[in-house]
């Protein structure tokens, strides 16, 4: 329950708001600072003019903005990391994270996969199912080959994907449903 006061009710709103938003946040700057890695001057750099211009449309202050990019050429280095998964009934996935720490975040994410019934793959055992395509959004992976699974599975899958967007290092999953 809010409680009894008017403040306590928007105390509670303005809370899973604000996790959301911060959530959506980290994503967008940490997508600048991958892309900030090879130059820093989004003329050069069309990536890097990308990653900004999505954050600036979702209202990412100026400064985090620039910490971003000033990130970039610290020590602490972000890396991409491409997981390869199976999910239900053998659907193909694969899903883009950006992080600090690749081996938590792989074993962070084996075990989302498995609590669902999932299954991490190895290097190339679901790549082979998607092509690089470029787009606005930059480089994306386009399904070769559609699978059909029921709708049961389909809801497993959705529910999984939820649960693997909730983390805030998952940039982007892609499937082959």
């Amino acid at each position: 329950m809010s409680g009894h006061s008017h403040w306590a009710g928007i105390k509670h709103k303005k809370g899973a708001a604000d996790q959301k938003r911060g959530l959506v946040f980290s994503k967008l700057l940490n997508a600048i600072s991958i892309a900030a890695k090879t130059e820093t001057n989004q003329q050069f750099n069309p990536r890097l003019r990308t990653a900004i211009e999505k954050a600036q449309q979702n209202n990412v202050p100026k400064d985090k903005i620039e910490r971003a990019v000033k990130r970039a050429s610290e020590q602490k280095d972000l890396e991409e990391l491409i997981i390869e998964a199976y999910g239900p009934e053998g659907s193909a996935i694969l899903i883009e994270a950006i992080t600090d720490s690749r081996n938590r975040t792989i074993s962070e994410i084996k075990k989302i996969l498995s609590d669902n019934n999932a299954k991490f793959g190895e290097q190339g055992s679901v790549k082979w199912a998607f092509e690089n395509v470029n787009s606005d959004d930059g480089i994306i992976w386009q399904v070769k080959f559609k699978q059909e699974i029921s709708k049961e599975t389909k809801q497993k899958l959705q529910e999984l994907i939820e649960k693997l967007e909730g983390r805030d290092d998952v940039q982007k999953i892609y499937t082959n449903i």
